[in-house]
This record gives structure tokens, sequence and C-alpha cells, in this order.
């Protein structure tokens, strides 16, 4: 921001024009009094609480923190306060707070997209990172925080400079329900487990400080799109005219868990609410979803904030108020404190007016948001003297965080067919390469949405042109692929010892607002495929690079399709990862985070059904591989490697016995299931040991996925994931893998009424063919 400052040479001019008025004089310097008292700046940064404004309480650092926040709010006025309701939050001169900007995105690296962060020839691009998607399907809990910690670093680098603000809106932690969404690439996937590890990893990683201490933060982010938000548009059907009809099962075990870890187990300092309605009410004007549970239940500490423009869209296009400041007093009664957009700016003051509102609900969420600024630092004066200020534009871009990118894409990338012989290939052998498809030598698409300008690119031509000779031909125009161009692509095919074809989609065919209408792929680039395929002498690798999943069963039958790999979107350094594993420099290990279904199943189910669970009456067959019953491409979890792990199980537990009270009454009547309380589900838990050997000859990673079948009570899942672990092994090494199984955290299921409940019975535990099963007793 601009910081206003006059010059002491200006001042001298001033004072020594000897024919200025009294009066003038008198005018001028008072002038140039309060604009002392204005913001200070440094290197392009504007601050809060610099030397001329540090007598206020609330810049004194020594103050608890709801001290100065209270201190802070009482000094302004209703219209002051009014400006701190919105995103692109006021400035206030007389008590030197500069404007500050709310908005930043950070979802997979800093991004340029919301007015809070830019780049210049000071720092021209940040570490791009693979999509969440393609992150998920590591199945690296370390790697999840990891790659938060660099992001965070990175923002506050570039916030040092002026560049970035100290508050992100990621991460996207949204259930991938339905394989037609635009916005599932966003997501860490189908899995209420995995997507809470994920958030909560992330949001550790951008908010954690080298401190520990929890009422600090490094940065601040936010869980997002609270909740039951998975459909943009789809024939007709858009998310600002949505309602969501949830059921209270669905809503507890499967929609809200992430959001409840976020919070619970990452401390996250936000949560945005979404545009749709569930169950008829906007979720940005539902007292129970944010002041019921996110702050009641989940004790937030920080801030609700809407998606951008959600009360104007409840109100002009939900029609849910019948006036603008009914629909801003529903809001902050609701418990929202920031509005992303402008409709709190315009409305609120007119709201308090009507006596719809009251100031003191205004207190309330200012206090809210000053909280978390007060957490960031943003009130203790200069930011290069604080935590973190001496990190810079060196900072950005590193060798070691644009090899994490790599690293990531690598870890990610899943190997869903390889016949003997075909991957890895062997970079001494192969002479010539036929590169094909119109992801070939792609840039942009690598990075998705919510991007920012990475530090360089490196393209799947690129990547496998360090390794081999190649020559290349796109095949198609764009990926849309109107008219597949077979004739130069099956001569290029012919004459190579190997093909790989570079397919997939980009943000033109999935990406927000805009939902996929079927799970083939698109234009004629199955034609393209199955045609060099056909042509081609050698090994054809089919490199898919898609967020959303395919029908790809024509390449799964075909047996001139020899290797299958999903590289979702592998970020900036997404070739060289491409190559890696197409040559065997890493062993791939990463696993689908979510269903991979045919066409049929998309033909029978609408995406507005919002029905996890089966419907065997209407032949509805239930979403996610949790309560799907029908027929996959590829399974959720699946994904294969160069080696083949073997799993033998050293510890377990046979029986668990829950006590009860002596009068509880399933003493002396059957009961299917009991209640989750405190005191019944303390010493609860187990361990289980696994030993694993790798028989193949490359050293690898492999990720083991611990599920458990519960009994058949309260319409639970058929399999659900306990929990995960990825253990690196050579060539013929084994490892102990260790999981820690809390009866009434892990075994638990929701029931019809939304209660967590232990079911009593049988519990089949299962990682790959090994089962055991667990009695749970009273």
């Amino acid at each position: 921001m601009a910081s206003f400052f006059f010059s002491s040479s200006v001042q001298n001019r001033v004072l020594q024009n000897r024919a200025v008025p009294k009066a003038l004089l008198c005018f001028t310097l008072c002038y140039i009094l309060l604009l002392s008292l204005s913001v200070s700046s440094v290197s392009g940064q504007s601050f809060a609480c610099g030397d001329s404004a540090s007598s206020f309480p609330f810049c004194d650092k020594s103050l608890a923190a709801d001290a100065r926040v209270a201190d802070l709010v009482q000094r302004l006025t209703l219209q002051e306060k009014i400006t701190f309701l919105v995103n692109s939050a006021g400035s206030v001169s007389r008590l030197g707070i500069p404007k500050y900007e709310w908005w930043s995105e950070a979802l997979h690296g800093v991004s340029y997209v919301g007015p809070g962060t830019k780049f210049s020839n000071v720092v021209p691009g940040a570490t791009s990172f693979p999509q969440p998607i393609l992150t998920a399907a590591s199945f690296n809990n370390s790697l999840y925080e990891a790659i938060g910690r660099v992001v965070s670093t990175e923002a506050r680098a570039m916030y040092n400079v002026g560049l970035a603000g100290l508050t992100f809106w990621s991460p996207n932690i949204n259930i991938f329900r339905d394989p037609r969404w635009g916005r599932g690439q966003e997501t860490p996937g189908e899995d209420p487990l995995l997507t809470s590890n994920y958030g909560s990893g992330y949001v550790r990683g951008l908010q954690q400080t080298d401190s520990g201490d929890k009422n600090r933060l490094k940065v601040a982010a936010c869980c997002k799109h609270y909740t039951a938000y998975d459909l943009d548009n789809w024939k007709g059907t858009d998310r600002y005219h949505f309602n969501a009809v949830v059921t209270k099962q669905d809503m507890d075990d499967t929609f809200q868990p992430p959001f409840k870890s976020c919070v619970l187990d990452g401390n996250v300092a936000s949560v945005m609410c979404s545009y749709n309605q569930v169950n008829g009410i906007p979720t940005c004007a539902d007292p129970n979803l944010l002041s019921g549970v996110i702050r009641g239940e989940w004790k937030l500490n920080g801030y609700i904030v809407t998606d951008c423009d959600s009360i104007d869209v409840y109100y002009k296009n939900q029609h849910y108020t019948k006036t603008p400041e009914e629909a801003a007093a529903k809001a902050i009664l609701a418990g929202l404190d920031l509005n992303c957009g402008s409709f709190l700016g315009q409305y609120t003051e007119g709201a308090v007016k009507g006596g719809l509102v009251t100031e003191a609900a205004i207190d309330k969420a200012i206090t809210n948001n000053f909280g978390t600024l007060m957490r960031l630092g943003f009130f203790d004066g200069d930011p290069s003297k604080q935590p973190y200020g001496d990190l810079g534009p060196k900072d950005v871009c590193t060798p070691q965080n644009q090899e994490l990118a790599r690293e990531t894409a690598r870890q990610g990338i899943v190997l869903l067919k390889n016949t003997p012989g075909s991957l890895p290939l062997s970079p001494t052998a192969i002479k010539s390469l036929a590169v094909i498809g119109p992801n070939g030598n792609v840039t942009k698409t690598m990075i998705g949405n919510y991007e920012g300008t990475p530090c360089k690119y490196t393209t799947p031509l690129q990547g496998l042109t360090a390794v081999v000779p190649t020559t290349f031909v796109a095949g198609c125009v764009d990926v849309a692929c109107g008219t597949a161009q077979v004739d130069d692509a099956t001569k290029l095919a012919a004459a190579a010892d190997a093909t790989v074809l570079i397919v997939g989609e980009n943000q033109s065919i999935e990406t927000e607002s805009h939902d996929r209408i079927d799970l083939y792929l698109p234009g004629q680039q199955t034609l393209l495929i199955t045609q060099v395929a056909k042509a081609s002498k050698g090994p054809v690798i089919l490199v898919i690079m898609s967020g959303g999943g395919f029908d790809i069963t024509f390449a799964k039958n075909d047996d001139k399709i020899t290797s299958i790999l999903w590289v979702g979107y592998p970020g900036e350094a997404g070739g060289a990862a491409i190559a890696d594993v197409i040559f065997g420099f890493f062993n791939p290990s990463g696993r689908l985070p979510m269903t991979w279904y045919p066409q049929a199943y998309v033909d029978k189910v609408p995406m507005t059904n919002m029905n996890m669970r089966p419907d065997p009456a209407s032949g509805y067959p239930g979403r996610t591989y949790r309560f799907y019953t029908g027929d996959t491409v590829y399974a959720f979890g699946y994904g294969i490697s160069y080696s083949t792990f073997n799993h033998r199980l050293v510890r377990a537990q046979k029986q668990v016995s829950i006590p009860l009270e002596e009068d509880h009454v399933c003493h002396s009547s059957s009961c299917q299931s009991l209640d989750v309380v405190e005191e019944r589900c303390q010493n609860l838990a187990f361990d289980i040991h696994l030993r694993v050997k790798n028989m193949g000859k490359m050293s690898g990673s492999h990720t083991v996925l611990l599920y458990s079948s519960p009994p058949s009570v309260h319409n639970s899942p058929k399999k659900h994931l306990l929990g995960f672990e990825k253990v690196f092994l050579s060539s013929q090494g084994e490892g102990l893998v260790k999981f820690n199984v809390d009866v009434c955290k892990h075994l638990s299921v929701v029931d019809e009424l939304g209660n967590r409940k232990v079911a009593l019975g049988d519990h089949v535990l299962h990682v790959g063919d090994l089962k055991q099963t667990l009695s749970v007793r009273i």
C-alpha cells in the first residue's frame, strides 16, 4: 500500500514560507500531524502500529490479545467498524491502521487469484505444486504438511515486500462426491479420512510457527466450502440456486468430518461458507451451521467468511430475504464475520438503523477478524523486526522448494496398468520415443486452477526429451479434439521404439462453474489412442492428465496399450516427474483418491442427488467406494508399482470388550450399537502391526491402506478407511508398519439421526488381501 508521508524538506519549505496565512499554516501543521499518525511502510509493505501509533493499547504486545482487540474495537465508529466486515478492509489513519486485503489464495502454491497477491519483477513466480487431487494420491501425511510449510514461507516472503497478504483462503476440503464435478481437482478426493488428514496437515504446515505457539500464526488458512458443496453447473442447475438436500446421517459421516478435523486437528483460523443452500437454508445464513457447529461445538479460534458474494447470491438469486438489509442481518446473526464482496459494506448500517441487527453483533464479528490479524502479528509493528521478517525474494522458488514440487508429483502419479516388459522404459535401449497427444507439451494445463505464476515449467515433452531422443505431434488441435490428426500420429508411432500418449483434459472442460456431462475422454481422443496403439511397434504408454476419472475401459482391455498412468495436474515440474516414473528413476506408489466409474453410472445418477447410500428399491447405486454397489473401472485406493509387496500380520486384536455401567439397558436386552461417550471410550485403543516386504528388484515406497468393514447396522458403509502409512523399502527389504486403532474414533459409524455409535459384532479389518476379524462386545 502507498504510505502518506511528507519528507522533512517538504515540511521545512512549508514552515519557511512566511507569507502563508496563520489559519492555513495551522491547517497544514494539523494535516502533517494527522499524516504522521498514518500508516507506516517498509519495503513496500504497509503495517499498523508504527512508531507514531505505538502508544495505543492495541499496539502493546505485552497485553493479552483479547484485551488489545477490545481496545481497538471500542475506538472505532460504526461506519469504521463496517469497513472491517469486507475483504477489502478499510484504513483508519487516525489510528495508524492501513488498508488490508483479506483475499489471497494458496491452493497448491501462492496464487495470483484474489486481489491480495500479485507477482512482479521482485518476485516473478512461486513454487507451483500439483493440484491437491494428485498430492492426495501420495497418501503421505508428512508430505501434506511439508508443502504447507513451503507455501507459507513463500507467502511470508512475498508479504514482506508488499506482494501478498497473510490470510489465504485454502484448502478446499469438499468431498469429491460425483466424478463429473469440475472442482474435484481442487480437493483431496472422495474419502472423509483422507480429506481430513490432507486438510488438517496442509493447514498445520501453513499456520504453525517455528515456536509452536498456537496463539501465533505464520499465515492464516481457511477450510472451504462449508458445507455439502460439490455441484457447480450441471445441466442447468448451478451452485447459486442449488439446494443440497442432505440426510443427517450423510451430513455427519461424509460432508462434515473434514471441516471438523480442520478446526479441531488443524486449528484452522477460518472457515468459508458456500453458495448453496443445505436443506433450504443458505449456509452463510444458517445459525446452526455457523454459530451452532463451527463456533459452538468445534470452538473455532478465528473468523467465518463468505464465498465471494454469497450474501448477494442468497438475496438476489435465491430470494431468501425480502430486503438487502435483512440479508445482511441474517448473515451477521448467523455467526458470519467477514464478507468476500461489498454487500455488508453497503447494507449493514441500514440493518443497524432498521433494528435488524445490533452494533454489538458487529463488534463480535470484527473482534474475530481482528483477533486473527493479532495472531498474525499485523498489529505488532514493523514486519521486518518480527518472526519471518528476514524472509524475502531469496526464499521463493528455492531449488529445495522446486524439488519438493517434483517429488510431490512423483509420489502422487498412479500406475493403473502395466504389462510385463512395458514400464519402466530403458533410457539406454530406447533410441526413439514418439510423444503424441494434446497434453504432450503443455505448460499451464499442468498447474490447474487457483494457480500462481510458477518458478518455471518442465513440460512432459521436455521431461522425456531430457532422457531420450523424441519426436512429437499433438494429434489434436486442443484437448477438445474435434478432429484427430490420426495419420501424422500413427506414422510417428510406427517408426518409434516406444510411444507415450499424453491426453486428458484442462480447465476448458472441468473447472469451477463447469461440471462434466459424461466420463468419456473428450472428442476424438479415444480414436487417436486406439489408432496410435494399433500402429505402434513398441510399448504404448497412455498418460492421462486430469482432475476427474474417466471410463477408459477400452484402454484397460486393449492389449496394445501396455501401460496406463494417471498424473492429475502435476504442477510446474510435472513433465520431469512423468519422465522419472516412465524411465524407472522413481518407482510409482500413488493410489487413486477417487473411484473411476463406468459411463453407465452417470447415465442413471443425477448430480443433484446428494444421497451417499444406495437405495435398492429405486436402483440408486450409492456414491464413493464406501457405499457404491456397482462395477468400477478403477477402484478407490487402486495403484500398482514396479515391485510386488507382501504383507504379513504380526500383531492384531481379536476381541474388544466395552465396559458398561451395571444398570445399562444393553445388559438386559440386545443392542446393535452403543453411543460414543467419552467415559466409555477411554483406553479402547489397540495396535495393529504388519510386516511388509518388497519382493521386487527396485527399491520404492509402498502405500499401506487399512480398512474396516463394520457390521451391517445403521446402513453403515461397506468399508471405510481407518488409516494409511507410507513405507520405503529397498529391494528385498522388509519393514514394520504400525497402526493405532481407537475403537470409538475409527470403528464407530453414524446412525440415521446423525449420532456416532460403536457397532457391536464382527468388524473385518483388511489390508490388501489380508483380513482379520475383530469382535466388539460388551
